[in-house]
This record gives C-alpha cells, structure tokens and sequence, in this order.
C-alpha cells in the first residue's frame, strides 16, 4: 500500500492531482489507514501510469475515463473501437495544427505588412487589417504609412 505522498512522488504528481482524480472518478476512492492517509495499491499505482501516459498523448480526462471503461472491460470491447478513440483524437490534433498553421502565415504576413518604427500608430497597417470589414492579413495592402 502506498500513501498519497508516496505514490504522488513515484509518478511526480502532486497529492492534489491523486485527490482531483479521484473526486472525478478517475481513481477509485482510496482506503484509509487508521490515522486517515488515503492509501492506494499496486494496481492504483498502474490505473495512474496509465492516466498519466494518457494525459502525455493528449487525452482530455473524460477521453481517458472512456479509455480506462475499456481498460476495465477489455473482453467487451473491439480493438477497433479504440482505434477509433484514437483516430478521432488525431484529427482533432491534425485539424488543430492546420489552425496554428495558418494562424502562423496570418501573423507573420502582419509583421511583415509592418515597418515596426518609432512612429505613431495612426497609420499602422496591422491595425488597419485588423480594423478593416473582412478582418483578414489579405487586408493588408501596403506596409506602414507614416506621415512625415
């Protein structure tokens, strides 16, 4: 048996993530030794390995809980169906990284668009990209123009 602490220091988590797994079902309630330290054993030990390499991958906790209901009923369930889990967190991410990548052509097509100088910001093209109807980079027509 393991107290809180000591399996929080196995897996580097703090006793706070032990306590908020298990107030959200994560981990079973805990046992308690007579002076009220919440125990956990070896195959909590194992339950939390699993959530923590989950987390790692990129599973949300309620993806996780699903995945640990598999995990717990294994018998019942298809590898397919945790091929799905899978792919469908994939193209999640896939979908998430074409959206950073374009936020990063946008951006970098706005500091360019802009001298960056000394100069009031009156005539500052990133503003009015920003400012105009279609709030697009493609508003961005010429780079600063400050008068002098």
């Amino acid at each position: 048996m393991y107290r809180i602490g000591e399996l929080a220091q196995l897996c580097d988590v703090k006793p706070d993530t032990l306590r908020f797994y298990e107030k959200h079902g994560l981990l079973a309630a805990s046992a308690r030794s007579d002076s009220g330290y919440r125990l956990y054993t070896t195959a909590d030990f194992e339950r939390l390995k699993f959530i923590l390499r989950a987390k790692t991958v990129g599973f949300t906790l309620n993806e996780i809980t699903e995945l640990l209901s598999i995990e717990l009923d294994k018998s019942n369930w298809a590898c397919a169906d945790v091929k799905g889990l899978v792919d469908s967190k994939l193209a999640q991410v896939e979908a998430k990284l074409a959206e950073l990548v374009r936020f990063q052509k946008s951006l970098a097509q706005l500091s360019q668009a802009c001298c960056g100088g000394p100069e009031s910001a009156e005539h500052c093209s990133i503003l009015e990209a920003l400012e105009s109807n279609s709030a697009t980079v493609n508003a961005v027509k010429e780079p600063c123009r400050h008068s002098k």
